[in-house]
């Protein structure tokens, strides 16, 4: 397998795992979003909670030129280390 394939599959792997937590309130999706072609990977957080509609990008990664771009990162511990465990080479993480 190549390195762009092990990096789709990894970072899908990461999208459904966060995807597939436990959430509060219920009324609130979880939704993976996981484009190969375009090589974009996020999980977005969709519904209504105590404060009305939510709409929101927990995070987003993007493949450029084989490294992993982090567009957005919302999660508490810091996206980059699920990246390096996952065997992401620290080079190719922006």
């Amino acid at each position: 397998m190549d390195k762009l394939e092990k990096y789709r599959q990894i970072l899908q792997s990461i999208v459904e795992k966060y995807a597939g937590e436990p959430r509060r309130p219920e009324q609130v999706s979880l939704v993976p979003i996981c484009d190969a072609v375009h090589d974009n990977y996020l999980l977005m957080r969709v519904g209504w909670d105590r404060l009305g509609r939510t709409h929101h990008t927990l995070f987003h990664f993007r493949i450029v030129d084989g490294k992993i771009w982090i567009e957005h990162d919302g999660i508490e511990h810091g996206i980059a280390n699920d990246l390096l465990e996952a065997g992401i080479d620290a080079e190719d993480i922006i």
